[in-house]
């Protein structure tokens, strides 16, 4: 799994930060046109790009789609931390130089994240 390029990531940041379940691709346009200047078609290949890629699902209404993420951000980003811990040699060393550079609170977060998944596991087995 990779990053999104540019366009994707811009796009893929305003579905997420949506407060409806699905959004057409005149709908993201409209809102990109008040910001900076971008053809229609572009926004709407980028979404059907996603939507090939697996990270938008969509549905036809009338005689356009809407569109919404399959993966919330989290999931995203916990994906991206996954594969950087498996690509960028021993997954002991990244662990420790990660936590080495995260806040005491990030710290905190991870300790409670790290009791839930050990709770889960217990009632698992």
């Amino acid at each position: 799994m990779r990053g999104f390029g540019d366009l994707e990531a811009v796009l893929m940041d305003r579905l997420w930060d949506r407060d409806v379940d699905a959004t057409t691709v005149r709908e993201l346009f409209d809102e990109l046109t008040a910001e900076r200047e971008i053809a229609y078609t572009t926004v709407m290949s980028t979404m059907d790009n996603l939507h090939r890629k697996g990270w938008l699902a969509r549905e036809r209404e009338g005689r356009a789609y809407r569109y919404w993420p399959t993966i919330t951000r989290e999931e995203h980003s916990a994906r991206l931390m996954h594969e950087a811990l498996h690509v960028g040699g021993r997954a002991d060393l990244v662990l420790n130089h990660f936590v080495d550079r995260i806040s005491d609170d990030e710290f905190a977060g991870l300790r409670a994240a790290l009791r839930q998944v050990a709770v889960r596991r217990t009632e698992a087995s």
